[in-house]
């Protein structure tokens, strides 16, 4: 069941070829017709299964972890403030994204006229360090996906739409970009991941082991990213096509205040530095 699961995306894309090329070719309501239009249909409800198949099915109290950045950030699409802040697909009920904010910087926003797509690197949170939050091995990583314009614009944001259809027919490193999955070493089962790294800027492979703080990576703008960010989320085990997402906290600073928790949506916060 669930290899068929992951043969949704790739269901939907021939579905899709099949009814181009017949009716391209002008051969009429055939075999080849009705088997793209079954495949459109099935591919959908694969991918709508597989979310419902990866929603939590119990109350888990938020696992302690290092927040893996330092400096001021920004909260986005935040479990503070929605569950899922995501999906359940993917493991990212409890997810979080992050941007880097340094005191004096302009808030992040959207052009609206000009540029519709600028380069990465003119973010402040591009190349910042991206840090170990557990103490763990290394089970997987992927750093030679691309670091693409930025999609803040309202033309950039329909073509990141769109991409992340196409993206979701493929495997989850297309969402992902460059990544890493770091499995902790106090429960094997729990397993962190840290996504839209800088490509060639990982540090560390599969079988390494780690302490929390250690930098692995660069906050990059690879995968289905609008603008340079940290993708957080943890996961219960280490496929993240059927894991389901685990509840998390971090201990930072906000509003002059020590706190523990998550932060919410656009909510400015000071990871302390763990070292």
């Amino acid at each position: 069941m669930k290899f068929l699961l992951r043969l949704s995306g790739p269901a939907i894309a021939l579905g899709a070829v099949l009814i181009i090329v017949t009716v391209s070719l002008d051969v009429g309501i055939g075999v080849l017709y009705l088997l793209g239009v079954a495949l459109l249909v099935l591919g959908p409800a694969g991918q709508f299964l597989r979310g419902r198949n990866q929603r939590p099915v119990e109350e888990r109290e938020p696992l302690l972890v290092g927040v893996p950045v330092t400096g001021r950030w920004r909260g986005l699409n935040s479990p503070a403030s929605k569950v899922p802040s995501h999906t359940h697909g993917l493991a990212q009920t409890y997810a979080i994204d992050i941007t880097h904010v340094p005191e004096g910087a302009p808030p992040r926003a959207m052009d609206w006229l000009w540029p519709q797509m600028r380069r990465p690197q003119s973010f402040p949170s591009f190349g910042r360090p991206v840090l170990a939050p557990v103490d763990g091995v290394v089970v997987e990583t992927c750093g030679a996906s691309r670091d693409h314009l930025t999609r803040l614009s309202p033309a950039g944001l329909i073509y990141l739409l769109v991409e992340g259809v196409v993206r979701s027919l493929g495997a989850p490193r297309r969402l992902l970009g460059n990544y890493v999955l770091l499995r902790a070493e106090t429960d094997g089962s729990i397993v962190a991941v840290l996504a839209h790294l800088r490509r060639g800027s990982l540090r560390v492979s599969p079988g390494d082991r780690v302490t929390a703080g250690q930098q692995l990576a660069e906050c990059g703008n690879s995968g289905n990213s609008s603008d340079p960010h940290v993708h957080f989320q943890l996961m219960e085990g280490t496929d993240i096509t059927t894991a389901r997402g685990l509840p998390f906290e971090w201990e930072y600073a906000a509003d002059g205040e020590a706190r523990r928790g998550v932060p919410a949506n656009e909510e400015l916060f000071v990871a302390a530095d763990p070292r």
